[in-house]
């Protein structure tokens, strides 16, 4: 066990307060369940009403809509967790998930924090630490360097950093060495490119996530995105729980996400775990985190970064290993020992997972806010829906549009892709329009189904993406399926058969794509 985390509290947890919102927390509170342990969800004023506060034990509103007055408020997250007398903080994913002030200031409450130490937490938020770190334990990284402080003007010294950007060598990307999700991050392909670039994403890192500083390391063409799940324990032990493909990505965020990858080997998997897990020992890990590379098409991986918390994808590893990730974050929390040693973690079948969004893929993916009027979700073999969000649910301006997460599980590859395709077909949300039909379209494609996938995938193969639905017939759909949610929700006689049988032939992802809060 290495210094950072010999100051960790540990004992028996009680009562979790979960510190987010949405389907994360509607997890980690069905696994609090689970295991017989309280549960306390905070909540703005916007989402007292919502599936996570009305679950929990205990619901406490911290706040007004706003995320900074509210869920990114620490010390009314704290204040609620003392009030309601909890043990301990599950932080989910976003918000304050990998703030490591944050996880300072639960453990100087008494309070257990349910991920990894602040001090990992800080090595592994600022990239050029995490890439020195990584070096020192044999992980390979891209080759690149920090670049110095730009002036009070934000001009960066042009010889220093034109010597730099040519000892890497072009194409190479300027990127944030805090924060994520594309922000502060440039594709530069010439020299004179160069100090435009890192001006622009040094103002840009500045102002998402208050620091500037910024790095440039080699461009990978064509690359794939593969990552590794990793569990840590207070006792030393580090174990990897396979990798999870995350290389279709619409402008730096993933949206469809898939274990294996169909590019490794059994070679090139133990090879890049190995990898995933000295990072992990590396640091003394503790807790759920991830290990993301970027592969080459030659085979060659490079560390990208360390996510210290649960990701968004964790679905489908728990599909195709059996593991429940949240209750062992539980577990290792209080201080016991991993469930499992390497040799224990097995694979089995294929798992792919879809984000569902309300935004508009027609209009340039923009949110697509109002009232949930229906929702009907598919279930069946292999089927898994994480979700937030019921009918009459309202999605708003405030927070990430992302309304469920749809994975499923097959014995093959392609098997699951078709598991998907029919279960999304058959996902039913009227009021705001959603993603359904993009993500049905990217699983159809040959080149997905060959499983020839790289991070400008999407770019690439759809890159100016339209409806094949009429708009015609979409509405008259759409109105038939509206004139069934009024006469459910009445309890009145049923639907006329001719519109009984449109509503069971439409594929109902076509629905989401026309707002109707104004019917009826």
């Amino acid at each position: 066990m290495t210094p950072q985390n010999k100051s960790r509290p540990h004992r028996p947890i009680g009562r979790v307060l979960v510190a987010n919102r949405g389907e994360i927390a509607v997890r980690v509170i069905r696994a609090c369940r689970e295991m017989n342990i309280g549960t306390v969800a905070v909540c703005s004023h916007v989402d007292r009403h919502a599936l996570h506060a009305e679950l929990a034990d205990v619901s406490v509103v911290i706040g007004p809509a706003e995320p900074g007055e509210s869920y990114l408020r620490p010390d009314r997250i704290l204040e609620a967790a003392k009030a309601t007398d909890c043990d301990a903080i599950h932080p989910g994913y976003g918000f304050l998930a990998e703030n490591a002030n944050f996880a300072r200031a639960c453990h100087e409450a008494g309070l257990i924090f349910i991920g990894p130490s602040p001090e990992v937490i800080e090595q592994m938020g600022e990239k050029t630490a995490a890439r020195a770190i990584m070096e020192k334990a044999g992980v390979p990284v891209v080759p690149g360097a920090l670049l110095p402080e730009p002036d009070s003007d934000g001009n960066f010294p042009s010889e220093e950093v034109l010597a730099i950007a040519a000892s890497v060598g072009y194409p190479l990307m300027v990127k944030a060495a805090f924060g994520g999700g594309g922000k502060g991050m440039r594709m530069v392909e010439s020299a004179d490119l160069v100090l435009a670039a890192c001006s622009g994403a040094c103002r840009e890192a500045l102002g998402a996530f208050g620091n500037g500083t910024v790095y440039i390391e080699r461009f990978i063409h064509r690359p794939r995105h593969v990552e590794f799940q990793i569990f840590g324990d207070s006792q030393g032990h580090a174990v990897h729980l396979f990798e999870r493909e995350c290389s279709i990505q619409r402008r730096h965020q993933k949206i469809i996400e898939e274990t294996p990858s169909p590019a490794l080997t059994p070679a090139l998997r133990e090879k890049m775990g190995q990898a995933a897990v000295a990072a992990a020992q590396a640091v003394g890990y503790e807790g759920a985190g991830t290990v993301e590379f970027l592969l080459s098409q030659d085979g060659g991986f490079y560390f990208l970064e360390m996510n210290t918390r649960l990701q968004v994808e964790h679905p489908v590893t728990e599909m195709v290993t059996g593991a429940d990730l949240v209750r062992t974050q539980i577990q290792v929390a209080e201080g016991r020992p991993l469930p499992w040693t390497q040799d224990d973690l097995t694979s089995h079948g294929h798992s792919i997972e879809c984000r569902i969004y309300a935004e508009d893929p027609e209009n340039g993916f923009m949110p697509s806010l109002g009232e949930i009027l229906l929702l009907n979700e598919p279930s069946g073999p292999g089927i898994r829906i994480d979700s937030g969000i019921r009918q009459g649910d309202e999605v708003t301006m405030y927070y990430d549009p992302m309304i469920a997460k749809l994975s499923v599980h097959a014995g093959s590859r392609r098997n699951a892709i078709d598991r998907a395709i029919g279960a999304l077909k058959q996902y039913a949300v009227l009021g705001v329009t959603t993603n359904v039909e993009y993500l049905i379209s990217i699983l159809q494609e040959g080149a997905f189904a060959d499983g020839h996938l790289h991070t400008g995938f999407l770019d690439e193969i759809m890159p100016h993406w339209q409806s094949d639905l009429d708009a015609d017939d979409g509405l008259a759909l759409a109105v038939a399926a509206v004139a069934e949610h009024e006469r459910v929700s009445r309890g009145t006689a049923g639907a006329s058969s001719a519109q009984a049988e449109t509503l069971r032939a439409t594929p109902w992802s076509s629905l989401g794509r026309f707002r109707l809060n104004g019917l009826g």
